[in-house]
């Protein structure tokens, strides 16, 4: 008797259609033997209603208020598929974050989960019933609730199947599993049989919408295998783990993706000296901003620009923050430029495959689209473009490496 950890998006239960044909999907593997964990997103685009209702009240609502009000979310689409399950005469019971008691710290919006008690869910599923557990959700030491981020209910279904030591971890959503590319942008995208945790996580953290990030990371730690998959078909989808057995095989470049969130600022004419872009950097960590790309230009007079890029809502929460911090050290402007967007790809053979940069720049260069940043790291690399272009460089790139062949 396996016992199964599956994940179901808000997509997969936007209606009640859906959700009936979710449970049937669970009962199916239940039939087989198995026990099940299930969690479960919001429905559709609840959450986004929620935040809409929420800004009509408050531009500046309290962090746990907010925390209360969007994980009523999950608690709706729980309840719903338990009864849609208990209807076709089998046991469920849903149960929120804190009924499962996953603990997490006090971060409200983007907590990170410490630990899960599962004294609970042993109990239910020892008695034969389906547990459908709220996905993004958690409580504090205060017992308030908390929430994981958008995209949490992924780390919450892994953060389960690491703790009950699941046999199988199953993220369903609304797409067949791990692409070249988005098939909804590039139709020609080839579906992945196979993807290692790096390049799955670099994907992730570079715009790829079908993994959250924090979820690769804890299963790639945990050594537990993803596999990603439609909830609307039974086609085979995609297997997330460890390096492939044939090393010699590993694929030059494995996907191309593109992050129109990005916002790239430059700090004009700062002084040069030691110290200036440690407090510049140090500071921006303070107040909560993360930064991405980084580039340093000398100038002349003893003054360099300092660019750096950020994401669209971290300039929209601390803007204010960050033109203080600039001229505190010494700028004379900053620059804001909301236009652009990074365009990536990613592939476990680039380590050992000279080349590939230059292709990547060659193709842009030959499409007329400008490279205004670059970085690179062991299997991947970004280049920032004009926003206006991203669309048409990941056709290029995309065609460029032959993806379409994978």
């Amino acid at each position: 008797m396996a016992l199964i950890v599956q994940k179901y998006g808000g997509t997969s239960v936007a209606n009640v259609d859906r959700i009936k044909n979710v449970a049937e999907r669970i009962i199916r593997e239940y039939d087989k033997g198995n026990r099940m964990v299930v969690v479960v997103s919001a429905m559709g685009d609840s959450t986004d209603k929620l935040i809409e209702l929420m800004n009509q009240i408050s531009s500046n609502p309290d962090p746990r208020e907010v925390d209360m009000l969007l994980t009523t979310g999950e608690q709706v689409s729980i309840a719903l598929l338990s009864m849609a399950i208990q209807e076709k005469g089998y046991k469920a019971i849903s149960l929120t974050g804190s009924q499962v008691k996953i603990q997490t710290n006090n971060k409200h919006s983007q907590a990170e989960i410490m630990n899960i008690d599962n004294t609970r869910i042993l109990k239910e599923l020892d008695e034969g019933k389906i547990v459908v557990i709220a996905g993004f959700q958690g409580i504090d030491s205060n017992d308030d609730f908390t929430t994981l981020g958008r995209g949490g209910s992924d780390t919450t279904a892994v953060a389960l199947a690491v703790s009950l030591e699941a046999d199988r971890c199953e993220i369903y959503s609304d797409v067949d599993g791990i692409y070249t590319t988005d098939p909804r942008m590039i139709p020609e995208a080839s579906k992945l049989d196979f993807i290692s945790y790096d390049e799955m996580l670099e994907l992730a953290s570079l715009g790829a919408k079908v993994l959250h990030p924090r979820s690769v990371e804890l299963a790639k730690a945990n050594g537990i295998k993803l596999y990603i998959a439609s909830s609307f078909n039974y086609k085979p989808g995609t297997l997330v783990g460890g390096i492939e057995h044939n090393m010699e095989k590993r694929r030059n470049v494995t996907g191309v993706t593109v992050n129109k969130d990005e916002v790239k600022i430059t700090v004009e004419q700062v002084p040069d000296k030691p110290g200036v872009a440690g407090n510049l950097f140090t500071e921006l960590a303070e107040i909560g901003v993360n930064v991405d790309m980084i580039i340093q230009n000398l100038q002349r007079n003893q003054k360099n620009d300092i660019t750096f890029t950020i994401d669209k809502e971290s300039l929209k929460k601390y803007r204010k923050q960050i033109e203080e911090i600039a001229y505190s050290i010494g700028a004379e402007s900053i620059y804001i430029d909301e236009e652009v967007a990074k365009v990536s790809i990613v592939g476990a053979g680039m380590i050992t495959t000279p080349g590939i940069a230059g292709k990547m720049f060659r193709i842009l260069g030959e499409n007329n689209i400008n490279i205004e940043m670059i970085t690179t790291a062991d299997i991947k690399i970004s280049s920032l473009i004009h926003e206006k272009d991203a669309e048409k460089a990941v056709k290029v790139i995309h065609d460029g490496f032959e993806l379409d062949k994978i």
